[in-house]
């Protein structure tokens, strides 16, 4: 099999490419997660793509391919929040595992994929690690009030292949993003999302409402799905694919700042997150109301989970 017929029609400048329909980007991207296509056609899909932008509609579709074949974690009967963690720390810490472990810590069943995409960045994997909790290498129930780390290749290999063409040619590719939209899970799921760019959050929402996902987006720190603990990003929920303002922006000069590790190592990381989850330092307020919107969102959405499950909580 090949993909050189995809690559004409996406391969032709910014101007002239043309986009694919939904059944024909699922057929590309399954046959580069089967690993089929050559390292030269790879190469070009990623290029190409990189210049053309991809639509909703090729998205849903990359995201078709890629959820029938990931090794999803087994349906719990719970919905699963799920943290996409790719972009690490460079000057802020990575307080995604401190996200992971509060909600986990309110009841809510959580999951976080992610690999290192850059040598240079802290991983969550890392700072998880310098908790004490090790990579989970085979997906299994998630009870309410249970977490797992598991790594990109577990949930498919030809996924962290793709991804780690960046190291190669230095540039994002379609993977990078369909990671933060993909539902790893058999059974529900609240995505939360995150982007750094705004047009990868026009990009990112309109996808969301195409595929009728459940899912958190915001702005995150450093590209992470946890809110910048220094000022509340606006954030916004889909449900079934709708989408609704669930918190603005923070506007105006802070009064104070979080007391927030200047080593943004897994050490140091570790460090301040002990003594979050201690009480010894007060949870940032943007990730606090971070996690009362995603668990308003899981009995929002499933309602019938949350009784004695999650405890109340309120922005």
């Amino acid at each position: 099999m090949s993909i050189s017929q995809y690559i004409k029609e996406i391969g032709r400048g910014k101007d002239g490419a043309r986009s694919l329909t939904r059944e024909q980007a699922a057929d590309l991207f399954g046959q580069v997660l089967d690993g089929t296509v050559s390292d030269l056609e790879l190469g070009g899909f990623c290029l190409a793509m990189r210049i053309k932008g991809e639509t909703p509609e090729e998205m849903a579709g990359f995201l078709d391919a890629t959820h029938r074949r990931l090794h999803r974690l087994p349906d719990s009967g719970t919905r699963t929040v799920v943290l996409p963690s790719y972009n690490g720390a460079r000057k802020l810490p990575v307080l995604t595992p401190l996200l992971a472990l509060l909600l986990a810590r309110e009841g809510a069943a959580v999951l976080v994929h992610g690999t290192a995409t850059e040598d240079r960045r802290v991983s969550s994997e890392a700072v998880f690690a310098a908790l004490g909790y090790e990579a989970t290498r085979s997906p299994k129930v998630l009870a309410p009030g249970a977490f797992a780390f598991v790594p990109t290749e577990v949930l498919h290999p030809g996924l962290k292949r793709l991804l780690e063409v960046r190291r190669v040619v230095g540039l994002r590719n379609p993977g990078h993003s369909l990671v933060k939209l993909m539902n790893p899970c058999q059974g529900p799921a609240l995505i939360v999302g995150s982007y750094t760019h705004p047009e990868y959050a026009v990009s990112m929402a309109e996808t969301f409402a195409l595929v009728g996902a459940h899912a958190l987006l915001l702005r995150g720190t450093e590209g992470e799905p946890v809110a910048d603990a220094r000022r509340t990003p606006q954030m916004d929920a889909f449900r079934h694919g709708q989408r609704h303002l669930v918190q603005a922006a923070q506007e105006g000069a802070l009064a104070t700042l979080p007391d927030l590790p200047r080593d943004p190592s897994a050490e140091a990381t570790a460090a301040y997150i002990r003594k979050v989850l201690d009480g010894r330092l007060p949870v940032p307020r943007p990730i606090a109301m971070q996690v009362a919107h995603i668990l308003q969102e899981i009995r929002h959405t499933h309602p019938t989970e949350t009784s004695g499950q999650l405890a109340d909580a309120t922005p």
